[in-house]
């Protein structure tokens, strides 16, 4: 053996997957390869679609470069390209731009195949690496769509701010002066300003010029307090559904400290790109009766069908239908009140499971609760029942069904007082039975639709201080092994079969489910508090309970369930509900679908080993 070939021996026996595999497989990659000096003058010959190789670089630096120019990833010694055509059989779109002069070992597509196939933990390598590329490359760009861009890139200024004892006169020279149509009122100084008001000119003209107020007055005598306010990482889609629901035009933006960024208006988010999607919200909220409701809401799932193939982060999905549900959950509440007057205290309407994750399919039912303040007469009481009942009756009546397990405000259970509602969580936290667990994973996924957010802070503050100890976390944990990856022997796809012997997967019980089940269990125990099973990874990304790692991987298998999931209901397969047939994949989608159990089912494993630990 020469001195060279045993220097190869030596690099490729440290590179992943050949660090795992028999040394027969790295003799074959080694005996079958073709070392190639990639330079600049050069770089455009290697890439060609009628001859599809495997690079691996030796040394040098290289960046693989999409079609439209964006670069996708910078590669240095160790790392393959040339993959994903190998293995999908397209066309290769990409190219690469030599930084510095490579050393790299290429394969040809037959001996690729060859390892591919003796090997499957080197197939499996690259079918990950390749779904890896894939999902980062797709949402590293999501915000190049109009509804998916975040607010902070709409903003062009900072915020424009003054303390409330400043005056009118100077609220509105100030305006004049920027050339803005609002201020945001602040309380402190420097980091720790808080919004607690806004003026606009709306407010000038009615507020002051209407009603002959001294322009020498303050601006707290004027001011909106306590005004909508949305973070700076969310979406144009939620600032427009906002906007729509609470009938404002300016929308102040804060950071994650709640510190003022600056104020995006109804006109900003006219330069958008129209979107059908959020006028169909807008029409809701200006319903007139059920009648149109009902009519609207026949809309939905060819609008669903248009918007799903324009949009690349799938996740905005179950937001818009989220957000159509909210709209009729609140307008329906407001043609109540038209009837019935308004209501004679105080309450909040809550929605718990996918519609408080913003995570609603076509087939997703009704989940929602009354939370009402403490003490109600029988009076008082009986008006919350009513609405209860006219609320969820005429959502059945707009497609989204009643619950089959009746969590429904209609029901005298889920439309408790504040201290009802705590005794209830206190309960099931405290002693952890089966039937506890099954209302955890329900209740604990909650989130306020309409009426008094006040009353449901104090609630939810409230709830964030009952502690649970670790019996309970180790009880939920070991409800995770109650639910299984459909991955059998040998990394097969397990299906199942209906009365007409259809074979499928059921995506939502065999993976995405799993997946929100091990993401809310790290959520509670890192006391986060949101709902949706993104943003909960998001938050926990700034934890040390799961790996960076561990947190793309669980999105990226989240993101692709939930995409086949959405495409089979769209494609109104004969199938039960969320379900698939692994036979109508392509042999990549196959591929990327078992990767995704696979990691699936590690996490599942982690979870299980952290929590029940010595209690299963």
């Amino acid at each position: 053996m020469s001195a060279q070939h045993q220097d190869i021996i030596d690099f490729v026996t440290q590179q992943a997957p050949f660090n795992a595999l028999p040394d027969s497989a790295c003799d074959y990659f080694t005996h079958h390869l073709e070392v190639i000096y990639v330079t600049r003058e050069n770089q455009h010959q290697w890439l060609d679609s009628a001859y599809p190789k495997l690079f691996l670089l030796r040394s040098g630096v290289i960046e693989l470069v999409a079609a439209d120019g964006e670069p996708i990833a910078r590669l240095t010694g160790g790392d393959y390209f040339g993959y994903p055509s190998l293995l999908s059989g397209e066309s290769i779109k990409n190219r690469i731009e030599v930084k510095r002069e490579a050393l790299v070992y290429m394969l040809s597509q037959a001996d690729f195949d060859y390892l591919r196939h003796e090997y499957k933990a080197f197939e499996q390598y690259f079918v990950r690496a390749h779904s890896n590329r894939l999902l980062s490359s797709k949402y590293q760009h999501h915000g190049d769509s109009w509804s998916e861009r975040k607010i902070a890139q709409l903003m062009t200024r900072q915020a424009i701010t003054l303390t409330p004892d400043a005056s009118i006169r100077q609220c509105a020279q100030t305006m004049s002066e920027h050339r803005v149509s609002s201020i945001m009122v602040t309380q402190g100084e420097g980091q720790e300003a808080r919004l607690i008001g806004v003026v606009t000119d709306r407010d000038l003209r009615s507020r002051v010029l209407a009603k002959g107020v001294d322009p020498q007055c303050s601006i707290a005598e004027i001011m909106s307090v306590d005004p909508k306010f949305i973070f700076e990482n969310n979406r144009v889609f939620s600032a427009m559904h906002l906007m729509l629901k609470h009938n404002i035009h300016h929308l102040p933006v804060l950071n994650e400290l709640h510190q003022p960024l600056g104020m995006v208006t109804s006109t900003d988010l006219l330069r958008q790109q129209k979107s059908d999607p959020v006028q169909l919200i807008g029409r809701i909220y200006k319903a007139s009766g059920v009648a149109d409701l009902k009519r609207y809401a026949q809309e939905v799932p060819e609008l669903l069908e248009g918007f799903a193939y324009h949009i690349d982060d799938i996740s905005l999905i179950g937001k818009l239908l989220s957000g159509i549900s909210d709209a009729l959950t609140t307008r329906l509440i407001q043609l109540f009140q038209q009837r019935h007057g308004d209501a004679p205290a105080r309450f909040s309407w809550i929605c718990f499971g996918s519609q408080a994750r913003e995570e609603q399919t076509l087939h997703s039912d009704q989940d929602n609760g009354l939370l009402l303040p403490n003490g109600l007469d029988e009076e008082q009481l009986e008006y919350f029942k009513d609405m209860g009942e006219f609320v969820c009756q005429h959502l059945d009546v707009c497609g989204i069904r009643r619950c089959p397990g009746n969590i429904m405000a209609s029901n005298a259970a889920c439309r408790l007082s504040l201290g009802g509602w705590l005794d209830k969580f206190d309960r099931w936290l405290s002693s952890p039975t089966p039937e506890a667990m099954l209302n955890c994973k329900i209740f604990f996924d909650i989130r306020f639709i309409s009426g008094s957010s006040d009353l449901f802070a104090t609630f939810s503050e409230a709830l964030s201080a009952l502690k649970p100890d670790q019996f309970f976390y180790r009880a939920l944990a070991s409800e995770l092994n109650l639910n299984s990856v459909p991955i059998g022997l040998f990394n097969q796809l397990k299906t199942e079969a209906d009365a007409e012997r259809h074979k499928y997967i059921d995506l939502k019980h065999r993976g995405i489910v799993i997946i929100n089940d091990i993401v809310r269990l790290y959520a509670l125990q890192a006391n986060i508090r949101h709902a949706s099973t993104l943003e909960r990874l998001d938050a926990l990304s700034k934890t040390q309970w799961l790996s960076k790692k561990d947190i793309f991987d669980l999105k990226d298998c989240w993101r692709y369930l939930t995409q086949l999931r959405l495409r089979a209901q769209l494609d109104n397969e004969p199938l039960p509900s969320n379900c698939i047939n692994p036979d109508g994949l392509t042999s990549l989608e196959r591929h990327q679908l078992k990767e995704a159990f696979y990691l699936v089912r590690q996490a599942q494993q982690a979870a299980t080993f952290k929590f029940a630990r010595g209690s299963l």
